[in-house]
């Protein structure tokens, strides 16, 4: 491996590297219990920071009436408290906005894990911190141990007492500089009497509760080790953004070396008991060959060493290399490990000969870290039977044999036909070639079959006595093992690169499968089609059934199965919803309900779980390994993936739905108060004048501002009526109580009440005598045509000549109102049936108001209940007119 290899920095350190820029640093003064200091410490800090010229502000000091904590703020800013009204009481709480708005170098901040006042912008002040560290604003503050949240259980078994005030570890983690603050308790108890922490009557019960000397010890305890954890923890991000190469020594991490054989379960356990002692993390690691086939029971072996290895608090690895010890030295150092744990080799006499063993390649190659040797006999008494090897019996197929006979046949023949032709001087590449035919098609057994074979007939046809098995030269039987040897290496070595030839092409179907899948579910808009598309590409993948339950009103419930299946029983179902509510695997080959018979994964995206997938495990069939566990997490996570994204597609629509909503709500709104306002404005102006000035009228005002109270009245009426019948369309409440009519008596009546509104254009009748009836509701095609007719009066001049015609045909009926009028442009005309699509209304003058503009969709929506459509055409004749087309389906009236 190359020093640049070896010296490359993480990329996951230099991520986090990367995040920081822009963030303020924040600065944590931890202590083990209130009145360590802290407070103290940061202030003492920071007036030394000041001294150097740093604008540096106090935005929270809380010196609970500490003198010499007082004294110390002397010569900060301090900015004001925001008061803010809880149960009629103010409370004064951290200004943000107010720190935002000052932006100081430095702003220190007391006490960390506090609550805020309900109303505040965050409920807690580590989420205020949190948004002036993004605003790029350092911050120092402090914290008591108590307050972790990891620790809050431990805490109260120690002292009693519940902290309800937490910080998560995560948050604490992320900061840029922890400074311990220590103080012995013998030295705190003396503090806490002489009434420096609390008041006397405060400190008598705290000396009681939680103020005691065995409670101090384990809380300061609990602060030097999670210190060391943290101090541990940058060193090693240093180092890996560094590319610093280990190990250093600041404190014993230790690594165990695992493989799937026997004694692999002894190295976990030494490993364990050496961490203990040393109270040092550990890891554990396997390290696979690229291109290395591991059979199922090897598999399912590392699985079971990896889970213990896990349950007894390791973290693991998996590792991939052709030189193993480069490998896990590289690894080594870059995780700053100081001891490795290894089993014994147990591959003989040998290789420690060579010295070509896991644990000597290890000692040769380091020399700064500590190795541990496991022997097997620790591991004897009970060992577990040894994984298979690569070359297995078990699956040996006699037709293979016959043909890798049939192979070394066809050698001899054409070894016979070329002796015969042409003197050759070495025909056993003749027989090489069947051994490596027979490798390539029928695996490594077949091959050393036919390596055998092609040794015994290369000797019994082709060499010296012919036609018997003795040798009669030296050197002739020297060629024959050395053939042998050749055929079996050859043989071994084309069965190992088909089987690596099988692996890949395995690998790369899994690959294009995953693509293609991928790719399947991005085209899936529904979440139920989603549910279905991952069932079945699962199934196929592990072949295995597959069901796929999602999120239900707190609950889940079966969405998509495959084969189909229609419910789970109850014990699954059980399972099925730990796995959601908790989001961790349950069922099967978990530490969750392990005798149900189904694995169930939950399906996460982020923090959350939209729900879950079942993986049946039948009775017979083994468990899934590492490798097919590892697809099932990556097929779930890519449907996952795919369920968030169909539904904020949803969400998308439904958004854009009560946008749209909201926008028709508004014009409508605009539009009533609009066209409401100057009827009822003539109404009530006409109104009063007959109640101030009825006595004073002649009969002919009177009469004229009673037509026009009534005229207003009926525009009025119309106008609720459309809002009506829009609002029944919309819901899809349209009722229709067809039956047969008459167009011309329709259209008779909507041309006399237009003429009594006061139309003035020309409005002629022509429709013939002998037009059929339709079959439709009476009062609503009623008022679909007045709402046309209405519609040419009001946009069209007083001089204006309007048809009303019809033209039947076999299998429908057009009512036409054309007019001469001016037209629609050509912009407008695709959005006239549109609602609230209102023309120029060129009589808005004369009536004083103009429609809602909802007059024609209200007449296409009735026409479409009834089965039938409506059109608009612009211009009709010499650029000029408008023709509204109403078509109805005919049918036989005696039907």
């Amino acid at each position: 491996m190359s020093s640049e290899e070896t010296k490359r920095a993480s990329p996951d350190a230099l991520l986090a590297l990367a995040g920081k820029e822009g963030r303020g640093r924040l600065k944590i003064f931890l202590g083990a219990a209130p009145g360590v200091g802290k407070t103290y410490a940061m202030l003492t800090a920071a007036r030394s920071e000041k001294s150097g010229g740093k604008d540096i502000a106090a935005g929270l000091i809380e010196t609970h009436g500490r003198r010499e904590t007082e004294q110390l703020i002397d010569g900060f800013e301090v900015l004001p408290r925001k008061p803010i009204v809880y149960r009629n009481q103010v409370m004064r709480e951290f200004d943000l906005d107010a720190a935002l708005a000052r932006r100081p170098d430095l702003l220190l901040v007391d006490e960390y894990a506090h609550t805020n006042v309900p109303g505040s912008r965050h409920p807690k002040r580590w989420q205020d911190i949190d948004e002036l560290l993004r605003a790029g604003i350092n911050v120092w503050t402090t914290l008591n141990i108590q307050h972790l949240e990891s620790l809050n259980d431990v805490v109260q078994k120690i002292s009693k007492v519940r902290v309800r005030e937490t910080v998560p570890d995560k948050v604490f983690d992320k900061a840029d500089e922890v400074v311990l603050v220590d103080f012995p308790p013998d030295e705190l108890l003396k503090r806490l009497a002489e009434g420096k922490i609390y008041v006397q009557d405060t400190a008598a019960r705290a000396v009681d509760n939680f103020f005691k000397p065995q409670n101090l010890t384990a809380l300061r305890e609990l602060a030097l080790r999670r210190a060391a954890e943290r101090v541990d923890a940058t060193l090693i991000e240093s180092m890996q953004a560094q590319a610093i190469e280990g190990p250093w020594a600041a404190g014993e991490r230790i690594l165990a070396c695992v493989g799937p054989d026997q004694i692999s379960p002894s190295v976990v356990r030494a490993a364990k008991r050496l961490a203990d002692l040393m109270d040092a993390p550990w890891i554990a690691v396997t390290v696979e060959r690229p291109g290395a086939y591991i059979d199922s029971v090897a598999r399912q072996r590392l699985d079971e060493i990896l889970k213990l290895a896990e349950s007894l608090g390791a973290e693991t690895q998996t590792l991939t290399g052709t030189d193993m010890p480069a490998e896990l030295l590289r690894f080594a150092k870059f995780e700053n490990v100081t001891q490795i744990v290894v089993g014994r080799a147990r591959g003989g006499f040998i290789n420690e000969l060579l010295r070509r063993s896991l644990p000597h390649e290890l000692v040769r190659r380091t020399q700064d870290i500590a190795i541990h040797l496991v022997t097997r006999a620790a591991d004897a008494a009970g060992s577990p039977p040894r994984p298979r090897r690569r070359w297995s019996l078990e699956k040996l197929n006699a037709l293979h044999f016959f043909y890798a006979t049939a192979a070394v046949g066809g050698a001899v023949v054409v070894g016979e036909v070329l002796t015969r032709l042409t003197p050759i001087p070495n025909l056993s590449i003749v027989f090489l070639l069947a051994v490596l035919f027979s490798a390539m098609n029928f695996g490594i057994w077949p091959a050393i079959y036919a390596s055998i074979l092609s040794f015994l007939a290369y000797n019994f046809f082709f060499i010296s006595p012919l036609h018997t098995l003795t040798v009669a030269e030296p050197y002739e039987l020297l060629a024959l093992v050395i053939f042998l040897v050749v055929a079996i290496t050859s043989a071994a070595m084309a069965a190992r690169v088909r089987e690596q030839a099988r692996i890949s092409a395995d690998r790369m179907r899994a690959t294009r499968r995953l693509y293609e899948f991928t790719r399947r579910l991005s085209g899936l808009a529904s979440s139920v089609d989603v549910a279905e598309g991952a069932a079945s590409e699962i199934h196929t993948s592990l072949r295995r059934p597959v069901v796929v339950l999602l999120a239900k009103d707190d609950d889940v419930a079966l969405t998509a199965a495959w084969p189909p299946e229609d419910e789970l029983d109850a014990a699954a179902m059980t399972a099925a919803r730990w796995a959601y509510n908790h989001a961790e695997p349950a069922g099967a080959n978990t530490g969750t309900l392990p005798i149900i018979p189904w694995l169930f994964t939950p399906l996460r995206i982020g923090n959350k779980v939209l729900g879950t997938i079942g993986v049946a495990t039948e009775k017979d069939a083994p468990p899934l390994d590492s490798e097919e566990r590892a697809l099932l997490d990556t097929l779930c996570g890519q449907a996952a993936a795919a369920l968030e994204r169909a539904s904020l597609a949803g969400e998308m629509v439904d958004a854009k739905t009560a946008a749209e909503a909201e926008r028709v709500r508004n014009t409508l709104l605009a539009s009533i108060s609009h066209d409401f306002r100057t009827p009822l404005s003539s109404i009530l102006g006409s109104a009063t004048s007959l109640l101030d000035y009825g006595d004073k009228l002649d009969a002919a005002s009177k009469n004229d501002l009673l037509g026009q109270i009534k005229q207003e009245t009926e525009g009025l009426d119309e106008m609720v009526r459309n809002l009506l019948a829009i609002t029944r369309i919309d819901a899809g409440a349209l009722e229709l109580r067809s039956d047969w009519i008459d167009l011309r008596d329709i259209v008779a009546r909507v041309v006399s009440a237009v003429r009594r509104r006061g139309a003035r254009q020309s409005l002629a009748i022509e429709l013939p005598a002998d037009l059929p009836l339709v079959r439709a509701d009476a009062i609503l095609i009623e008022q679909a045509v007045g709402n046309i007719v209405a519609n040419a009066v009001l946009h069209t001049p007083q001089h204006t000549h309007i048809v009303i015609d019809a033209v039947a045909a076999d299998s429908e009926i057009s009512l036409r109102v054309t007019d001469n009028g001016l037209g629609i442009a050509v912009d407008m005309l695709p959005r006239i049936f549109d609602r609230f699509v209102k023309g120029g209304g060129v009589n808005a003058s004369t009536d004083g108001r103009q429609g809602t503009g909802l007059g024609l969709a209200i007449a296409k929506g009735i026409m479409e209940a009834h089965g039938g459509s409506i059109r608009a055409e612009s211009p009709v004749a010499e650029n000029h007119g408008t023709r509204f087309i109403m078509t109805f389906p005919r049918k036989d009236p005696k039907a």
